[in-house]
């Protein structure tokens, strides 16, 4: 069994209130030195059988369709080593 993993982000763009608040948080909590914070999701999937180029095709289209928004949100699909 393989493992495949889709990362969505929020686009550039697109506000993140939810990585704005643990941003400002950070230094009240002793964390320093952090520009940036952008929050996001990931998604593990373990899939049956190979995969193979037909198999990301499909996870694409699952991503694409159903676990991202596409309209404010990218993703990336890769396969996690064993």
């Amino acid at each position: 069994m393989a493992r495949v993993v889709v990362d969505v982000m929020l686009k550039p763009e697109i506000l993140d209130p939810q990585g704005q608040a643990v941003q400002r948080a950070l230094p009240r909590l002793g964390f320093e030195g952090i520009a940036d914070v952008r929050q996001g999701k990931r998604f593990e999937l373990d899939v049956e059988g190979p995969v193979d180029d037909a198999a990301l095709a499909r996870i694409h289209e699952m991503a694409e369709t159903f676990l991202a928004n596409t309209v404010i949100e990218d993703f990336v699909v890769k396969v996690e080593e064993a």
